[in-house]
């Protein structure tokens, strides 16, 4: 199976949708979504392109030979919040958060929770 074919695959399952609800949405047979998932047909650009507006992601990031997720080594409590926030937002949080310390971290999180109760 190519990368394309499992990046399509993740992302789909990241988004909850069955082959048949993203093939709806792409105006095209779960058949052919089944194709692009085995790896049998690789999508032309345009599809790519479709493929990554429906899933809110970037085309490099259906295109990319990288896994997308490897829970191996990931505690099970970090892989379920990845897979509930979606893996583009886990992104942003922990690159932003990588370059703070950890007190810094407390700090914003309470600025957060603090704002969020008083609304």
């Amino acid at each position: 199976m190519s990368n394309i074919a499992k990046n399509i695959r993740q992302y789909r399952e990241d988004h909850k949708l069955t082959q048949q609800e993203l093939a709806l949405k792409l105006r095209m047979g779960t058949k052919k979504i089944e194709m692009y998932e085995s790896g049998e047909v690789i999508p032309d650009t345009q599809t790519i392109l479709r493929l990554s507006t429906v899933l809110d992601i970037p085309a490099s990031d259906l295109i990319q030979s990288t896994p997308i997720i490897d829970t191996s080594g990931v505690d099970e409590e970090m892989a379920e919040l990845i897979r509930e926030i979606g893996i583009k937002q886990a992104k942003l949080i922990l690159r932003t958060a990588k370059d703070f310390s950890e007190e810094q971290i407390v700090k914003v999180m309470n600025q957060l929770y603090n704002t969020q109760t008083n609304s």
